[in-house]
């Protein structure tokens, strides 16, 4: 029983996985920033991001309605109901931006530049931290890897799967391909080591603020922490 529990759970995460290979790769042109995909009493949702959703919808729905089309033909996905909605903020976004990346690779620019660049655009746009890393034969024909890292970055964990933001492409050149992972802590993340340190009275209103008294000397003024 527990063994088909299991082989449930990795057919739908392959079938996800397929689902959004898909539809990048019929959405490259429209900017595809991430896939949801929720399962309804009616059906299954499946929600697009794009950077120009009208180059998803096409005209009078053509585009749209044909993939649709294809996801119920051609994948396991029961009665799948298509939408799309556009990326409020794109310089945030890590697979747009590994899109972008590889797209400046093609068209020649030489990778240091682009990796610089790249980091430059997502921490002006506010972003808490940005790991860039490219891996290929980028400048020879040895494999090799390159990393550019700005503010505060999460490798691994809990904190990681939470907090950071993950995207890939891949950049075909002459001399083999090169693939771009770019992560992204996003903007106004509180880690869990962060505290704040309140006098007595100055806790501000938040409902998500956890409060911890500080026992010791009452002439002093109270401890108050708020963590995420």
């Amino acid at each position: 029983m527990a063994g088909n529990t299991i082989r449930k759970i990795i057919d739908r995460n392959v079938e996800r996985h397929l689902v959004k290979e898909f539809l990048i790769e019929n959405t490259k042109r429209a900017g595809f920033g991430k896939l949801d995909i929720k399962r309804t009493p009616q059906g299954t949702s499946v929600t697009i991001m794009a950077e120009r959703p009208g180059l998803v919808i096409g005209r009078k729905g053509k585009i749209i309605n044909e993939l649709q089309r294809r996801l119920n033909e051609e994948f396991n996905i029961e009665n799948p109901k298509l939408m799309v909605e556009e990326v409020e903020n794109v310089s945030i976004n890590a697979q747009i931006m590994a899109q972008k990346l590889a797209s400046s690779l093609e068209r020649g620019w030489y990778f240091r530049r682009a990796g610089h660049s790249t980091v430059s655009t997502i921490m002006q746009a506010g972003a808490r931290g940005v790991l860039v890393t490219l891996n290929g034969k980028i400048t020879g024909a040895r494999h090799r890897t390159e990393k550019f890292i700005s503010g505060h970055v999460k490798y691994c964990g809990e904190t990681a799967l939470q907090h950071m933001d993950r995207g890939y492409a891949v950049a075909i050149k002459k001399l083999g391909t090169i693939g771009c992972t770019v992560a992204i802590m996003r903007p106004g993340t509180r880690l869990p080591h962060e505290i704040t340190v309140y006098g007595k009275g100055e806790v501000p209103e938040d409902e998500n603020t956890e409060i911890i008294e500080v026992e010791g000397d009452e002439s002093k003024p109270e401890a108050k922490g708020a963590k995420a």
